[in-house]
């Protein structure tokens, strides 16, 4: 079966959901006055487990959550101003198809721009105004209009974004505005009732409820060579609009920013995703405290291992934090800082709430033997520092995701190294020069390219790429700057 992922960036009714589960029993006498939990004693074998007792519950007040919460939850009105079709009788000029302006039997005449209007939801986090939401969500926009729970409504500046978690810090000028506190994320245990708020199809400060059905789940959608996905999986009835939107407990505190649905249909069949609070905090004190995202990298490629717990390296990368620790291909990597990796604690959810230069305890198991190393974390450019505010991300600006060339490449191709395009993402410098897939880049801008480490050497502006395809032919693209 073909398993859909939808961001949920535009606007339907949704139906609170009251399901009933094994773990609640619900007393059918219920008197004006709540009764103590009655007691009962079992010894009745249940799924190989045997329950010494368990008490007789009712569900969760959850009207006090729902009340609060939902005033601090906003509706993001997105404006998108786009370019016109072309209008040239309908013929195509394919010097003007294949990137050569200008040339050929003339231009064909481009049309008034439009705007697109689309809606998502955001959270407000502090009194002054700061919203966090979602990156998919206002990545496009040309203008943001907020309208609060009271109906008011503002302009909003961005702060902030981080596609690597799809999270984005926007602002209102405004005072003294309800606002949700933080909850734990970690602290959320499988079958907890959650509140989902947002905005789905312009049905504003809806609610919807249900349990956690799973934690840390990595569903490959962020298409990022450095994303860090732990999605946190409930049954609360999301859709379209509730991009955005805020999850929380049954104390009324923000546990993960709803993101994602699972659907063939387009709308909610039955699970959705939120990026937990524990990303989120992170990456918004980064957008606050220093105007980007500090993204620690520990260097290494894995796959996870066969029983759910731990996960095995499969590369090291040459200069990384983990290779000068001493960290080999084939170690089994079991804690981090302490903390046991297993189904719900994974390795990107644990590096990515720490910084370039933080250390990191890391337990290994290497054959029989069990070893510790520690390691100083570095950036995206291979250094153990902080990156600055106006710092180039040229491997952002080209679109993609690369993997360095290995030795015996290297000698078949005779380069001395490269990095080999595995990817290519709409909108980036690859896609507009029209480089293919397992292209591989020797040079940018006429400076050497070896490692992804080389990238930092980039400028804003790339106006060549230089390299060649695996079957050793050499190609330069060159990319005209826009007027």
């Amino acid at each position: 079966m073909k398993r859909n992922l939808l961001v949920i960036g535009v606007a339907t009714a949704l139906s609170m959901l009251v399901g009933g589960t094994t773990a609640w029993i619900v007393s059918e006498n219920r008197s004006a006055e709540q009764s103590a939990p009655t007691v009962i004693y079992d010894t009745t074998q249940r799924g190989g487990n045997h329950f010494a007792s368990y008490q007789k519950e009712s569900f969760p007040d959850l009207t006090y959550a729902a009340e609060n919460a939902v005033q601090a939850v906003v509706n993001i009105e997105i404006i998108q101003e786009v370019q016109g079709g072309y209008s040239s009788g309908g013929s195509i000029d394919l010097f003007e198809f294949f990137g050569f302006p200008g040339y050929g039997y003339g231009s064909p005449r481009q049309s008034e721009p439009r705007q697109i209007r689309g809606g998502g939801s955001g959270v407000i986090i502090s009194p002054d105004g700061y919203i966090v939401t979602n990156n998919h969500v206002v990545e496009d926009a040309t203008e943001l209009r907020v309208k609060l729970y009271d109906q008011r409504t503002f302009d909003a500046e961005v702060i902030g974004t981080d596609p690597t978690t799809d999270v984005a810090l926007i602002k209102i000028d405004a005072e003294e505005l309800p606002f949700l506190r933080f909850g734990s994320s970690d602290a959320l245990r499988l079958g907890e009732w959650v509140l989902a708020i947002g905005s789905p199809l312009e049905l504003q400060s809806t609610i919807t409820a249900g349990i956690v059905s799973a934690k840390a789940r990595n569903l490959g959608a962020i298409p990022n060579e450095y994303s860090i996905e732990s999605f946190i999986q409930t049954d609360a009835a999301v859709n379209p609009g509730n991009s955005g939107g805020a999850l929380v407990n049954t104390a009324g505190e923000l546990v993960g920013i709803n993101t994602l649905i699972q659907s063939q249909t387009g709308t909610y069949i039955g699970y959705s995703f939120a990026v937990p609070s524990s990303i989120v905090q992170k990456v918004i004190t980064d957008l606050r405290e220093y105007g980007v995202v500090q993204r620690a990298v520990l260097g290494i490629e894995y796959r996870n291992n066969d029983n759910g717990e731990g996960v095995v390296v499969a590369v090291v990368r040459e200069g990384s934090a983990a290779e000068e620790a001493g960290v080999e291909p084939e170690d089994l990597i079991t804690h981090i800082n302490g903390q046991k990796l297993d189904q719900n604690n994974t390795l990107t959810e644990i590096i990515g709430k720490l910084r370039p230069n933080d250390k990191v305890k890391i337990t290994v198991k290497r054959g029989e033997q069990t070893k510790q190393f520690e390691a100083v974390l570095r950036n995206k450019a291979g250094k153990a520092e902080l990156i600055a505010s106006d710092y180039v991300d040229a491997a952002e600006a080209l679109g993609g995701t690369f993997s360095e060339v290995n030795e015996r490449t290297r000698k078949q191709l005779g380069i001395d190294g490269g990095l080999r395009v595995t990817s290519i993402e709409q909108g980036g410098v690859l896609a507009q020069a029209r480089i293919r897939q397992g292209y591989i880049i020797t040079h940018i801008n006429e400076i050497e390219v070896r490692s992804v480490r080389d990238l930092d050497k980039i400028g804003e502006e790339i106006y060549s790429i230089e390299g060649l395809y695996p079957d050793g032919r050499r190609v330069t693209y060159s990319l005209v700057q826009p007027r």
